[in-house]
């Protein structure tokens, strides 16, 4: 009976072993067995990563093709990336090839028109100052030696297919600016779309390689351009003779003419007229025929016979390339432009003479280019005409300004006066309004009939 209450009751059971009397802080460990290592064989297998069927670690690995990779892959797996490959190795070898040939055709140019420009022009290009040779020194001296800026840079590259050059130093001449264009031999695509497009759109201008100057005659106003601090600018100063009359004329290649006339407003207000002195391909165009006469020497004509028809136009001109809007436009600015087109044979023997003729221009224009006051009447009285436009088209403006002015203000003292009303003034104002408008259009009827 007393062992079911204890089990009821969870008794604890007695220990099968008597725990001996001591310290019951620490545990004895006397009779434990001693620890034995265990065995491989009688452990279970190891977890393995590469799947339950794995071998055990010390056993031979078998031989796979995933450890040679020539044999996991072919060359048939990388044909897309061998077509890009190939394509960029394309691009590169174009755009290296054709930027290294336009480098090389700039290079010749500079090099047959740098003596032409030296000769001419204290500076030319972009460098520093070069200090002279010896042999510099003992054939001209030092003092000849060191007047002449020979630049580190004659050419700058500002972009594969555009170079530019730079000229100043020069009596009746401020600067000469030269820009060459050459094909886009780096991208063929581009020519062949620009030159394709050129055949449909009479606006596109199609591809070709010209090299085009500007030059800009002092025209007696030294003491604006050159600084007081430069050495012979006090000498420069005193001979401030290098005005001459402003007018328009040029000679153009007559495949150029029509775009000239549509592109140029300084072109556009001169006469066209052959000359039996000038080849076929070749026509002048200018203001008077006093000026022709005066400007068509037997030394331009050879010149423009030993160009050809490389020669697109020489214009020497005092008015804006595009149509004035403002006053101010129709100031005259005096300006010598050439445009030529580069032979493809690399010989520049042909052009040099015009090339010539176009930088001394302006000593020809100082010395002679003074004409008679009929002459120069009829010159004016085109610029004089279009400043007259210009003033009532200014006129026009500020008049229709200033009656949109004044009906904001008849607007504004309307709303005000009928603010200032009840209901029963407001609508005998409009009344009278409405009678007005009647009577107005009844007068206009009336004056028509």
């Amino acid at each position: 009976m007393a062992g079911i209450v204890q089990a009821i009751f969870g008794g604890s059971k007695p220990s099968a072993s008597p725990i001996p009397a001591g310290d019951s802080d620490f545990v004895d460990f006397a009779g434990a067995p001693e620890p034995a290592p265990a065995s491989f064989s009688a452990a279970s297998s190891p977890v393995s990563f590469m799947g339950s069927g794995a071998a055990p670690t010390g056993a031979a690995v078998p031989y796979t093709k995933w450890y040679n990779i020539h044999e996991r892959h072919s060359l048939n797996e990388f044909k897309q990336e061998a077509v890009i490959i190939g394509l960029i190795a394309i691009i590169v070898t174009v755009h290296m090839l054709g930027t290294g040939a336009n480098r090389r055709k700039a290079k010749a140019w500079i090099s047959a028109h740098a003596t032409v420009l030296q000769k001419e022009f204290a500076l030319v290009g972009f460098g520093g100052r070069k200090a002279p040779t010896a042999d510099e020194v003992e054939s001209e001296g030092l003092a000849k030696a060191t007047t002449l800026e020979l630049p580190e840079v004659l050419l700058k590259e500002k972009a594969p297919n555009e170079f530019s050059t730079y000229a100043t130093g020069r009596q009746n001449v401020a600067f000469v600016d030269i820009n060459l264009t050459l094909y886009k031999r780096y991208s063929p695509i581009t020519m062949l779309f620009e030159f394709v497009f050129s055949l449909f759109f009479e606006s596109l201008e199609a591809p070709g390689e010209k090299m085009e100057a500007i030059l800009y005659p002092f025209d007696g106003r030294e003491a604006l351009t050159v600084p007081g601090q430069v050495p012979g600018a006090h000498e420069l100063r005193k001979d401030t003779k290098s005005s001459y009359d402003g007018f328009v004329w040029a000679i153009v290649n007559k495949e150029t003419m029509k775009g000239l006339r549509e592109s140029r407003y300084d072109v556009s207000i001169t006469t066209t007229k052959d000359s039996a002195k000038l080849p076929a391909w070749a026509t002048v165009m200018s203001e008077s025929a006093e000026i022709t006469d005066f400007l068509l020497t037997p030394e331009l004509i050879k010149a423009v016979e030993d160009a050809g028809e490389l020669l697109n136009h020489l214009i020497i001109t005092d008015q804006p390339i595009d149509q004035p809007l403002t006053l101010e436009d129709t100031t005259p600015k005096k300006r010598v432009y050439l445009s030529i087109r580069t032979p493809s044979s690399g010989d520049y023997s042909s052009v040099l003479p015009i090339f010539q003729y176009f930088v001394r221009v302006a000593d020809i224009l100082v010395q002679s280019a003074h004409f008679r006051p009929e002459v120069l009447r009829k010159v004016r009285t085109t610029r004089e005409d279009t400043i007259r436009k210009l003033q009532k088209a200014g006129e026009d403006e500020k008049a229709e300004e200033r009656n949109l002015e004044r009906e904001k203000a008849k607007k504004l003292k309307r709303d005000l006066e009928l603010k200032a009303l009840d209901a029963k003034g407001q609508k005998k104002y409009l009344e009278k309004e409405r009678e007005k408008e009647m009577r107005r259009s009844q007068k206009k009827q009336t004056q028509k009939a």
